[in-house]
């Protein structure tokens, strides 16, 4: 990867965003953004736009959610510990022993999840799953009215932990679900632009992915697409223990190329085109079987208004929802190439109506 690429993704990966706190990675994508996007915005809701070609058809929405999972300041004890409650879906067990960071109006403030030591705990509560109302941040203080000084109800944590590479190829941050997305279709918005296409194209860093697809939905209806490509990350199969889910999610390994989804949430004739891309212009790609709604943007994007033609590319992941998720370089760069060539392909003779073989009058008018 490019050093200036890197340099920007390891940056916006660094950034503090939690669920309903993306203000601060907004603001770096933008940055980015504006180095070659024709404009950027920020909406009501927080999502971050970039846009090309405004003019073009058909309109095509790119997204990729840069919320993060993370833990909110609930209580402060006359001690001065912090309680927390948590953003998004956590593996409790992951969080003992952590390290956080707290972030406040005056800055990052550090912490230490606490917990009672193994020695202490009763044998009955050495096998209890841990729930992260029992756990505990220490950040030094004294009192309660010290801590008050530092932290307020409703603070935003995040664990303290840096992007950085397990080798050349792979990359471990936390965040990487999804800011990784939000970097693709960045990446992939650039690149489309050198190929002239003839859509209008947005790329939207979306915000609270994490709490119910909420950014999608809105910034979905305020562009009113019709074409969504949603850029999100995938559970591998090629770690001890997941061989038993290969029967339900497949192969899926780091390095083999990013995963396109096929069901019901993908429009049929955009996932032959994104296959045939892939083909064409020779970038690795897996298959991943998603059955029913797949719990991403795409979604969301797909339910927009009267419905959008909708398609996923996922980057696998391993080690989802925790601290040291790992991604394959290689896999990000291609998935943005591909949804770049893809892009490129659109114009305003493409028909997606599944089942029809030339344009329809069924399709809906979109004025504005």
């Amino acid at each position: 990867m490019d050093k200036n690429k890197f340099t920007f993704l390891e940056r916006f990966l660094a950034t503090i965003s939690p669920s309903g706190f993306e203000v601060d990675a907004a603001a770096v994508w933008r940055e980015e953004a504006e180095k070659f996007a024709h404009r950027t915005w920020v909406d009501l809701h927080g999502n971050a736009f970039a846009a090309l070609n405004e003019a073009g058809t058909p309109r095509i929405m790119l997204a990729g959610h840069m919320d993060e999972i993370g833990l909110m300041v609930s209580h402060i004890t006359d001690s001065g510990y912090l309680y927390a409650r948590p953003i998004g879906g956590w593996d409790a067990q992951v969080l003992p022993g952590q390290r956080v960071w707290v972030h406040t109006k005056g800055g990052r403030i550090l912490g230490v999840i606490g917990r009672k030591p193994i020695h202490l705990l009763a044998e009955e509560d050495r096998k209890t799953v841990v729930k992260v109302e029992d756990l505990w941040i220490d950040i030094g203080a004294k009192s309660k009215a010290e801590a008050q000084k530092a932290v307020a109800i409703g603070d935003p944590i995040v664990v303290a932990h840096n992007p950085d590479r397990l080798s050349e190829d792979l990359l471990v941050a936390r965040g990487i679900d999804d800011r990784i997305g939000a970097f693709v279709v960045l990446e992939a918005l650039q690149l489309a632009k050198a190929l002239k296409p003839k859509a209008a194209v947005f790329a939207v860093a979306t915000v609270q992915e994490e709490i119910g697809l909420r950014g999608a939905r809105t910034s979905a209806y305020g562009l009113d697409p019709t074409v969504g490509i949603a850029v999100d990350v995938c559970h591998t199969t090629d770690t001890p223990g997941t061989e038993g889910e290969k029967k339900k999610l497949g192969e899926i390994a780091l390095g083999k190329g990013p995963a396109i989804a096929r069901g019901p949430n993908i429009n049929p004739k955009l996932f032959d085109l994104v296959v045939d891309t892939a083909k064409k212009a020779k970038i690795p790609y897996q298959v991943e079987a998603a059955p029913s709604g797949t719990g991403t943007d795409a979604n969301a994007i797909q339910l927009n208004r009267a419905g959008v033609a909708t398609a996923l590319v996922s980057i696998p992941n391993r080690y989802m929802h925790s601290p040291c998720e790992v991604v394959s370089l290689a896999d990000v760069e291609n998935a943005a190439k591909l949804i770049a060539h893809v892009v490129a392909r659109l114009d305003a003779k493409a028909e997606l109506v599944p089942g029809a073989t030339k344009p329809t009058a069924t399709r809906r008018r979109r004025t504005r």
